[in-house]
């Protein structure tokens, strides 16, 4: 599926620590310098359009990369321009849901702007079609389950969110306004599953489908 099939067309923004096990992983880490302490609005990133790819796609791993951690997610679909939602009203400007898997390569440091290791090419697969919020309904009962090689890796529940999705649009858009067709992860879990380059994966996700994609060895490797 080329960018231009994808069910979504306007940016893609991530936040991290948005689930209690993400949280309780990072521990006293949460207290140390530079933030001393859990994110008090939504520490957030961007995936670009290179990242983007689609159902079916193979996604080639960076010169240097023998895996990617498999950050299981939803996307939240803006439907109207988005800004300064309240939880009560939020809900209003969502389109849908899309499931997405957030790639990264694993990195040690989570503070840092993580550049090279969320933003390479391929790095944000995202399943079509956008299914209407009435009809997946509350988030809370999804469960996203991560195959690789058809063996299951991972499971995780959205009912851990710390901000739930008229939360999380609420917090956001208090200072930066989300404009029609962009979307909103509602994030990933720190220390994700891993596949390596020549696995097949899978993610499925409750009442929003399944995604599934490739993972090739970088250019030059294929042999090694």
């Amino acid at each position: 599926m080329s960018v231009e099939s994808l069910p979504v067309g306007g940016t893609v923004y991530g936040v991290v620590v948005n689930d209690r096990v993400s949280a309780a992983r990072l521990g006293a880490a949460l207290e140390e310098a530079p933030y001393k302490g859990a994110p008090k609005a939504p520490a957030m990133y961007i995936k670009p359009a290179n990242t983007l790819v689609g159902d079916g796609a193979e996604v080639r791993l960076p010169p240097g990369a023998g895996s990617v951690e498999i950050g299981a997610t939803v996307g939240i679909v803006i439907g109207t321009p988005a800004a300064r939602l309240t939880p009560d009203t939020a809900l209003a400007a969502v389109a849908g849901y899309v499931p997405v898997a957030d790639l990264s390569l694993p990195h040690a440091s989570y503070y840092r702007p993580a550049i090279r290791e969320k933003c390479f090419d391929g790095a944000c697969p995202v399943g079509s079609p956008v299914l209407p919020a009435a009809a997946v309904g509350d988030l809370a009962a999804v469960t996203l389950r991560i195959f690789v090689d058809d063996v299951a890796v991972g499971e995780r529940s959205l009912a851990g969110l710390v901000r739930d999705v008229p939360q999380l649009l609420a917090d956001v858009t208090e200072f930066m306004t989300l404009r029609v067709g962009d979307v909103l992860l509602v994030g990933v879990e720190y220390q994700a599953p891993q596949a390596a380059a020549g696995s097949r994966v899978c993610l499925e996700a409750d009442r929003l489908g399944r995604l599934a994609f490739t993972l090739a060895a970088p250019v030059g490797e294929e042999r090694r």
